[in-house]
């Protein structure tokens, strides 16, 4: 073994080969990510050399954009819900339920990424529906209509049932409405477990037996006990389907929604309610359509204005900045790339609040590198080295670089956590951009700058924008 051998000369690098590993390793990542990004052109490149290669290259992996309803074009639905019957602290319990309800209906047919949010303003309740890509209003509808309030009453005494009748009779508003013969138990759609088709022994009309959950199944039990001998009214979409008698009470948490169906009318109201039925009444109150050709027109002028900013954005450090100018502008179209991937990978639903969040994090982007060039141009007028300058330069500018990023994640994070959907992809966007703003100006524009002519640029201070250099005596 040689005697001049040493572990440092294996595990250490000097500084000119770490920043060639790193700069590399960028590049390598960049290439990664373009190709994520637009996959066809890996495919053009694969497609001729599989004609010459023996090995047959497989073609790049495609994951494409999710776009929110403003550039897919779809639908928005508003619902008012009626939580009138529910206690006030249960209102936003049963809400929730309801949202997560109609995100299992809207699934259970195929509709990618809906946007379901709960709205409370005073005592309205309201659902809000984005469906991308459903261009047709009526089957959006369809969608979320379909689901059924299917809700269980207990019959009320005779004495009460006939004080309500004169109340409606003498024309008392307050009791025109009411449902003279049964009164609303807690039991509802929301307990079902599951729902089947069958047929009754006696009369062969299809029917649809449902099985609650255990809370349903405790509820039922209990309604069942107190109302022997009595009808339970069950109801759906608010009309009485059946009114059975109770023998006995019922364990188990079993019941049968009989009536005059049809079998496709059976079958239909089944998968509605393995799908979930509603907790509470909702009523559409307002429907919007986007386009296709609207979404694109859209998505066409975003891309437009990105592009345009971000050719402004090169003019002016080109221009003002030099060499390292070009090497800002190389960083920036990195970063672009990194972010659009993150998008891809995250992944984020992209709207045209998202694409303003990405444009301005370019614009963030380019401030970090402004600050470290300042700091650096200042640190090559007083007499130092270009290198040394370049060092000091990140050095002094990482602090403000630092706070002032920080201080935009914390404001994006209450941006995401308390407010609507259309600021949260604003957020979302915005502060993926800020953290990898970070990553480009600490490590690529860095790393850029190392492989600058050194020695040319001292001799040539005007190619890093110095006009003159403090002279000392």
């Amino acid at each position: 073994m040689s005697s001049n051998y040493s572990p440092d000369k294996i595990f250490k690098l000097d500084a000119v080969k770490k920043t060639r590993i790193i700069a590399s390793a960028i590049f390598f990542i960049a290439i990664i990510a373009a190709f994520f990004i637009y996959p066809l052109a890996w495919d053009k490149v694969i497609s001729k050399v599989n004609v010459i290669s023996p090995v047959t290259l497989p073609n790049f992996v495609k994951v494409p954009f999710k776009l929110g309803l403003d550039l897919a074009g779809g639908t928005r639905l508003v619902y008012l819900a009626d939580v009138s019957n529910i206690a006030g602290q249960d209102s936003e319990s049963a809400m929730s339920g309801l949202r997560d309800v109609i995100e299992r209906r809207v699934n259970f047919f195929g509709v990618s990424e809906p946007v379901i949010e709960v709205e409370h303003s005073g005592s309205d309740w309201r659902l809000i529906v984005e469906l991308a890509g459903i261009k047709d209003i009526a089957q959006a509808i369809a969608l979320i209509g379909e689901t059924p309030f299917l809700e269980f009453k207990e019959q009320r005494d005779d004495a009460e049932t006939q004080m309500i009748l004169n109340e409606q009779q003498a024309g008392n508003e307050a009791y025109l409405t009411q449902d003279a013969y049964f009164k609303a138990t807690n039991l509802s759609g929301k307990y079902i477990k599951s729902a089947k088709v069958e047929f009754n022994q006696t009369t062969y009309q299809p029917e649809v037996s449902v099985q609650f959950d255990a809370e349903g199944a405790k509820i039922f039990e209990e309604l069942t006990a107190r109302n022997v001998g009595k009808m339970i009214g069950i109801y759906l979409d608010g009309f009485q389907r059946s009114s059975p008698v109770v023998r006995e009470p019922i364990s188990g948490g079993s019941a049968v929604i009989s009536g005059k169906f049809t079998i496709d009318e059976t079958r239909k109201l089944v998968e509605a309610l393995n799908a979930g039925a509603l907790p509470v009444p909702i009523k559409l109150i307002s429907q919007d359509s986007v386009g296709a050709s609207l979404g694109q027109d859209s998505l066409n002028k975003s891309i437009t204005a990105g592009l345009i900013g971000f050719l402004a954005v090169v003019i002016f450090m080109i221009t003002f900045y030099r060499f390292p100018g070009v090497v800002a502008v190389v960083a920036l179209v990195i970063y672009a790339v990194l972010v659009l991937a993150l998008f891809k990978l995250v992944p984020v639903t992209l709207t045209l609040a998202g694409v303003a969040g990405f444009i301005l994090s370019i614009g963030m982007a380019v401030d970090a590198n402004i600050l470290i060039f300042e700091r650096m141009k200042e640190e090559f007028r007083t007499g130092k080295g270009l290198g040394s300058a370049i060092d000091d330069g990140f050095t002094r500018a990482w602090p403000s670089i630092r706070d002032s990023n920080i201080s935009t994640l914390i404001t994006t994070a209450v941006l995401y956590y308390f407010t609507t959907s259309v600021v949260k992809g604003f957020a979302l966007t915005l502060s993926i951009g800020v953290v990898v703003s970070m990553f480009s100006a600490i490590f690529v524009t860095r790393s850029f700058l190392k492989f600058l002519p050194i020695n040319s640029l001292e001799k040539r201070p005007w190619l890093v924008g110095v006009k003159h250099l403090k002279q000392y005596d």
